[in-house]
């Protein structure tokens, strides 16, 4: 307390974040637990500026309206940036209003996405990398795109990836990067690629943090309905429309239908309004069904949590039931006996 305007501390005792948590919510926004940073700036001992960092996010930044203009608010960046550095980011992201992107434009941000509601930036140049390392994937021709998670990979997938696969000329399959799944992202990759490797058309890559990831569509791994997660699709629909598919050529995105999950049903209905506005079909595909089932991979979760590999062969191909069989996936079934997530 007592710091002079400009200066920035961080917040760490209780006190200090109970201020913050009322002057973010005095700001029109809301406090979210679960930060890494959380930075303040005083002037004689008033609060008058906020900031956090959780991972590779900037969020519930906030300048008093009598300090807008200055130089606050890229002191408060600034300083978070400059911690996310120390923590191994090179790239960050921030989701701000849409009238406010200039501002962190001003501050050497580029933005992604913009709906109507929220804008996506990043600092850095993480997207510009990440194409560089795909840049020899590129490929001419009559392509369309699938994003899966794989958790894990299903004779779903397979039959999804496959009829995709025969209405274009290149598939690309991007694999969820972020590891916030039961099966980390490197089994998920092995067994997708194991699973469709006798497919010629079908490319293979990663989504880095440009696809459902903590910074583009972090609701998605919550276990609870979030009044965010409409905004937070339709960006994550807008990002994939915007940059990913121009860079890639893609000009078809496939899904499959959902007849479980309510999040995943809107994730595909924003699909519907958003991408045909950047000439990008979309197509659906009916699920694969088993046993008067569709299979999906939080069903075969539940079967492997039972310990059920007679069912499990059904809805598996070799290469995801020869790795559940294995040791390796001991750590694995130790989470299932505890886990009651969706993705």
């Amino acid at each position: 307390m007592g710091l002079h305007y400009g200066t920035i501390t961080s917040l760490n005792c209780a006190s200090d974040i109970q201020e913050a948590r009322e002057f973010v919510r005095k700001s029109g926004l809301d406090f979210e637990e679960g930060f890494d940073d959380l930075v303040g700036a005083y002037d004689n001992g008033k609060l008058v500026a906020v900031g956090a960092r959780a991972g590779n996010v900037l969020k519930m930044i906030a300048v008093e309206p009598s300090y807008q203009g200055g130089a606050l608010l890229g002191d408060i960046v600034s300083a978070l940036i400059e911690r996310g550095s120390v923590a191994g980011f090179d790239s960050l992201f921030v989701y701000t209003k849409p009238e406010y992107s200039t501002s962190f434009e001003a501050l050497n941000f580029s933005l992604l996405a913009s709906q109507e509601r929220v804008a996506l930036l990043e600092y850095g140049k993480g997207l510009e990398r990440w194409f560089s390392s795909k840049r020899s994937l590129r490929k001419p021709g009559k392509n369309g795109g699938i994003v899966v998670n794989c958790n894990p990979f299903t004779w779903g997938h397979r039959y999804l990836i496959e009829a995709a696969a025969r209405q274009v000329d290149n598939l690309y399959v991007f694999v969820v990067r972020e590891d916030r799944s039961i099966f980390p992202f490197d089994i998920r990759y092995q067994l997708v690629r194991e699973g469709v490797s006798d497919l010629a058309n079908v490319i293979l890559l990663d989504t880095g943090s440009y696809a459902v990831s903590s910074a583009t569509f972090p609701t998605y791994f919550l276990k609870k309905n979030d009044p965010a997660a409409q905004i937070q699709m339709e960006l994550d629909v807008t990002l994939f429309a915007a940059k990913l598919a121009p860079y890639f050529g893609i000009t078809a995105r496939f899904v499959g239908t959902e007849p479980y999950c309510a999040m995943t049903g809107s994730y595909n209905d924003a699909m519907k309004r958003i991408l045909p506005v950047y000439g990008i079909d979309l197509i659906e595909i009916e699920r694969k069904q088993v046993d008067g089932s569709a299979i999906s991979a939080s069903r075969v979760r539940k079967l492997l949590a039972d310990d059920d590999f007679a069912t499990l062969g059904k809805l598996v191909p070799p290469a995801t039931l020869s790795f559940l069989r294995t040791g390796s996936a001991g750590s694995i079934f130790d989470k299932l006996k505890h886990s009651t997530e969706r993705n």
